[in-house]
């Protein structure tokens, strides 16, 4: 414990002499009070730049996610990322195996097609006329729309359903245990009372402008009504690691808090999802 406290220390100081590090709460102040604090993304280091911007008192409440794959490729990220930011893992590119518990109850075997009975053949008496047979007049229309409705019931009850392709993440129904999955970490740290810090959309921006927020936020916000919800603008924090980069050039960064915002009553999720962006992006120019 003290390792890891003297660890925070030193790597705070060398956070704030890199990049300065300045907090800025523009429409709400540091409050010690459960926060889910959404940012944008465009560095591996954005969860140590707003851990270092947030005061004392709010940094021992406030877990960053992590993502697994890179903080914990080696013992010493792992370290840190445990023992200094308390930090929530997750899964990238949705890896994780479905809980036991949570896996959903599979449909009931769709039963073999039962071959369709045969009509039993008309007698066909024998003929010693010589005049050959009219020929056989071709089906109907009612007779065609007739063989099309067996079929479709027989298909209906018997034929074997065609595979459907897998849902994206996007596309799941929220709420499902499917859907609710990746956010289980997310979960369980706000209903253990903590404040979080979370980047929606998910993968790093290199565009300047974040990109489409994805519906964690929405799912979170619906099942944690009274958490706050605080954007944050991260400025700079590009420069300092570039892509593709691991020694990091010193260059004066912020991150700027902006006015908390929250679900309004029957909002969709992407309505909020593109609202609660556009509150992110308003920060740049704060």
């Amino acid at each position: 414990m003290l390792l890891a406290k003297l660890t925070g220390w030193t790597l705070l100081a060398v956070v704030r002499l890199l990049t300065g590090a300045q907090a800025r709460w523009w429409g709400c102040p540091p409050k010690a009070e459960q926060r889910i604090y959404f940012a944008n993304h465009q560095s591996h280091i954005d969860l140590v730049m707003i851990w270092a911007a947030l005061p004392e008192e709010l940094r021992s409440i406030t877990r960053p996610i992590a993502a697994r794959d890179y903080w914990t490729n080696s013992p010493l990220k792992r370290w840190i990322t445990t023992e200094v930011f308390n930090a929530i893992y997750v899964e990238r590119g949705g890896s994780a195996p479905l809980p036991a518990d949570l896996v959903p109850p599979s449909p009931p075997a769709t039963p073999p097609r039962q071959p369709q009975a045969q009509a039993p053949r008309e007698r066909v008496e024998p003929s010693f006329d010589a005049a050959e047979p009219p020929p056989s007049p071709g089906p109907s229309a009612f007779d065609t729309a007739e063989s099309m409705q067996g079929q479709l019931a027989l298909d209906a009850a018997g034929a074997e359903p065609v595979p459907q392709p897998e849902p994206a993440p996007e596309q799941l129904t929220p709420g499902t245990p499917e859907a609710l999955l990746p956010l289980q970490p997310l979960i369980e740290a706000l209903q253990s009372g903590d404040s979080i810090i979370i980047f929606p959309e998910g993968t790093r921006g290199h565009t300047g402008v974040p990109q489409k927020f994805k519906s964690g936020l929405y799912t979170l916000a619906q099942m944690f009504p009274d958490v706050v919800l605080v954007p944050a603008w991260i400025d700079n924090v590009q420069r300092v690691m570039p892509k593709g980069e691991v020694v990091p050039v010193p260059i004066l960064c912020s991150v700027t808090f902006g006015e908390p915002i929250k679900v309004e009553e029957g909002e969709e999720r992407r309505p909020f999802l593109d609202r609660a962006r556009e509150a992110v992006i308003a920060l740049r120019d704060v």
